[in-house]
C-alpha cells in the first residue's frame, strides 16, 4: 500500500474572522461526523472560555482526508497576546490559509499572523470570507491585503497568492464571487494544487520536534509535534536535545496521530505527519527527538518576550477564604507552576518579602484568561495594576507599542483623537464612511491602560477597539494617569442604600445594595481626583414622626460593575483587584486609613 500523501496547514486570521467556523466546514464536508451525530459550532473551541468569548486561545490539531491526502489542520488564535501559541506551530505547517472579512478588511491582527507566516517562507492561501455581507467590498479587500503583503516584505512566489471567495458558515468557497460553487471543493483543490506533500523522509534518521504540550489525567504530558525525519515507533529509545543544548535519553510511551478529531494510537508514524506521545514527564516545547546514532537538534522555536507584568498576591482581605478553596501562597506556585508546563509565552518570578509572585505575559488578554481559569478552578488571589516592561536597546530605554484601530460614530472622534494623543498615540490613519470614523493609531501599550472603558463612556458604548503588539520604540515620556479618585469604605458591614443613594450625588457607584464590604474596599469612582473614605453602611434613623413620602423606596442609579479586565485597567498603582470564584472586588492595597496616608506621605502623593 503507498503511503498517503500529507499536507499540514494551518489556518490564520484576525479574531472572529471565521477561523473556527471554517474548520467545521471541513468537517462537515469530509464526512468526519456521522449523519444522526450532533454537531456543535466552533467544535475545535472546546475550552470554555473558548466558547463564551468567541475566541480561539489555544491552537488545536485535527485532521480530514480528501481525494489520497490526509490533511491535518491546525486553528490558530487570532490575537497577538496568543503569539506564543502562532508561533510554534508555523514551523510545523506546509501552508497557511489567510482569511480576511469581505468588509473589514485587513485588520491589525491580520498583520501579525500574516507576519508570523511570511517570515517562516511559507506561501498563503488567501480567503475572503463572508462575501453575503451586504457591505462586502471583496475586490478592495484584495487590493488592501496585497498591499499588506508588500508591506510585510513578501518575496514574489508569496505574493503570487491563490484567492479564494466564500462563506465559511455556509461551507462555500468559489475561485470568483459569480462561481456557482456550493460547497469547498475549490479551496481543497487549491490546497492541493498549492501545495506539495510532505517529502518522504522515513528512510532518514528519526527527528521530530516538540511544538505544543498537552496533559492527560491517565498517561501525564504529552508532547505534540510532526515528524521530520524518520519514522517514530512507540516504545522507541530516543536521544532528547534540550533547551539548554544538553542531551537526555528517554523513551517513546504512547503514540497517537489525529483522525478527524480524535488522538488515535498508532505503533508507528511516519515522515510529515502530526505525532503525539507520551512517556517523557519533562518535555518541553522546541525539543527535538533524534535517533541515539544521528544526534541532529532542530534550531530551536523563539518565543516572544512577554510585554506585561502583574503581581500575583495571596488575598489577605477580610473576606480572604470565604467562596475559594485554594488561597495559599503553595496553592498558587503550583498552579503557576503547572500552567507554565503548557504556556511557553508566560514567565513566573518570586517577589522577594510578599505572599505572590510576579507574573509576566503577553498582554492584559493573555493574563486575564489565565486569572479567570484560575478562579473558575476555585483559588483565590489579589492581583495588582499592570505593568509594562521595558527593554534596553542599544543602551536607550524602549518600550512595548501596539498598533490601534478605533471605530466610532463620528462625533465622538474629536474626543477618542485627543486622548490618544494625550496618551502619546500616533495617527496613522484615518477615514470616515457612513456617520463612523476609523482612526488608526501606534500607541505605547502604558498608554492604552484604561482606555477601552474610557472609550466605552465616551461614545455612549458604541466605540469598538482592536489592538495588536507592534513593536519595541524609545520611552515615550510620562502619560497621564486615571484622573479621578475614588470612595473607600471605612467601615465593614453592609451597604445600606440610603448611603449609597447620599454618596451617589457625587460619585458612581460600583456596589449594589446590601453587598458585603470592609474597610478599604474601593465602592464608587469620585467626581474629584481624591480619594474620599466614607461610610456605606450608615442607615436611616428611624423616628416617631413619619413625614408623607418618607418612607419611599430610596431609587438608585445602576452601579458601574467592572469586568475583569476592566477592574485590571482601572486601579491604580497603590490599588488590587481581590478575585474569588464568585466575586470580583476593588481594593487598597493597605485596608486601614492610616496606613494609607502614612503610605502617600512616603511617596510625596497628596
Amino acid at each position: 500500500m503507498s503511503k498517503q500523501k500529507i499536507i499540514n496547514i494551518a489556518v490564520i486570521a484576525h479574531v472572529d474572522a471565521g477561523k473556527s467556523t471554517l474548520v467545521d466546514a471541513f468537517f462537515q464536508q469530509s464526512g468526519i461526523f456521522r449523519e444522526n451525530q450532533e454537531v456543535v459550532d466552533q467544535v475545535m473551541d472546546s475550552n470554555d472560555l473558548e466558547r463564551e468569548r468567541g475566541i480561539t486561545i489555544y491552537s488545536k490539531n485535527c485532521s480530514v482526508n480528501y481525494k489520497d491526502y490526509k490533511i491535518n489542520i491546525v486553528d490558530t488564535p487570532g490575537h497577538s497576546d496568543f503569539s506564543s501559541e502562532v508561533e510554534r506551530i508555523m514551523k510545523t505547517v506546509d501552508t497557511v490559509i489567510l482569511l480576511v472579512d469581505s468588509s473589514e478588511g485587513p485588520m491589525p491582527q491580520t498583520r501579525f499572523v500574516l507576519q508570523k507566516s511570511l517570515e517562516h517562507g511559507l506561501k498563503p492561501i488567501l480567503f475572503i470570507n463572508k462575501i453575503d455581507k451586504k457591505d462586502q467590498r471583496a475586490e478592495e479587500v484584495v487590493d488592501m491585503t496585497f498591499d499588506l503583503f508588500v508591506e510585510l516584505d513578501a518575496n514574489d512566489e508569496q505574493l503570487d497568492f491563490p484567492i479564494i471567495y466564500g462563506v465559511a458558515r455556509d461551507g462555500i468557497a468559489k475561485y470568483d464571487m459569480h462561481d456557482e460553487h456550493e460547497d469547498l471543493i475549490p479551496l481543497f483543490e487549491t490546497i492541493i494544487n498549492q501545495t506539495n506533500p510532505y517529502p518522504d523522509y522515513d528512510s532518514e534518521p528519526l527527528q521530530m520536534q516538540i511544538s505544543a504540550l498537552g496533559y492527560d489525567n491517565y498517561i501525564g504530558r504529552l508532547g505534540i509535534g510532526r515528524v521530520h525525519k524518520g519514522i517514530v515507533n512507540e516504545g522507541q529509545i530516543i536521544t532528547i536535545c534540550k533547551r539548554d543544548g544538553s542531551t537526555a535519553q528517554g523513551k517513546i510511551g504512547k503514540l497517537f496521530t489525529y483522525e478527524g478529531l480524535l488522538q488515535t494510537p498508532k505503533k508507528a508514524l511516519y515522515s510529515g505527519d502530526i505525532a503525539v506521545i507520551s512517556g517523557i514527564s519533562d518535555i518541553s516545547i522546541g525539543e527535538t527527538f533524534c535517533d541515539p546514532e544521528h544526534v541532529e537538534p532542530m534550531e530551536m522555536i523563539k518565543i516572544e518576550e512577554p510585554t506585561l507584568s502583574m503581581n500575583f498576591l495571596v488575598n489577605n482581605s477580610p473576606f480572604a477564604g470565604q467562596s475559594g478553596k485554594y488561597v495559599t501562597t503553595r496553592h498558587i506556585k503550583e498552579r503557576l507552576d503547572r500552567e507554565l508546563e503548557i504556556n511557553v509565552g508566560l514567565r513566573v518570578e518570586e517577589l522577594g518579602g510578599l505572599d505572590g509572585y510576579k507574573v509576566s505575559g503577553r498582554g492584559e488578554l493573555h493574563l486575564s484568561i489565565l486569572i479567570e481559569n484560575m478562579r473558575r478552578e476555585s483559588y483565590e488571589l489579589s492581583v495588582s495594576k499592570p505593568e509594562v516592561l521595558m527593554q534596553r536597546i542599544e543602551g536607550k530605554l524602549h518600550e512595548p507599542v501596539e498598533r490601534v484601530i478605533v471605530n466610532l460614530p463620528d462625533e465622538y472622534a474629536g474626543t477618542a483623537i485627543r486622548k490618544l494623543n494625550l496618551r502619546k498615540g500616533r495617527m496613522e490613519h484615518m477615514e470616515s464612511d457612513s456617520g463612523y470614523t476609523k482612526l488608526e493609531y501606534i500607541v505605547p501599550t502604558r498608554g492604552l491602560l484604561g482606555f477601552r472603558s474610557e472609550l466605552i463612556t465616551d461614545s455612549r458604548g458604541e466605540g469598538t477597539i482592536i489592538r495588536s503588539f507592534d513593536a519595541y520604540e524609545p520611552h515615550k515620556g510620562d502619560i497621564p494617569s486615571r484622573t479621578n479618585g475614588v470612595l473607600v469604605s471605612g467601615e465593614q458591614g453592609t451597604a445600606m442604600p440610603y448611603s449609597l443613594n447620599n454618596l451617589s450625588q457625587r460619585a458612581t457607584m460600583t456596589i449594589h445594595p446590601t453587598t458585603p464590604v470592609y474597610e478599604g474596599m474601593i465602592i464608587g469612582i469620585n467626581s474629584r481626583k481624591e480619594d474620599m473614605t466614607v461610610n456605606p453602611c450608615k442607615n436611616k434613623k428611624l423616628t416617631n414622626t413619619r413625614a408623607s413620602g418618607a418612607d419611599d423606596a430610596v431609587k438608585l442609579s445602576p452601579p458601574k460593575i467592572f469586568s475583569m479586565e476592566e477592574a485590571l485597567e482601572f486601579i491604580a498603582d497603590d490599588e488590587l483587584v481581590e478575585i474569588t470564584p464568585d466575586t470580583i472586588r476593588l481594593r487598597k492595597k493597605f485596608l486601614k486609613e492610616a496606613d494609607r496616608n502614612k503610605y502617600n506621605k512616603q511617596i510625596g502623593k497628596k
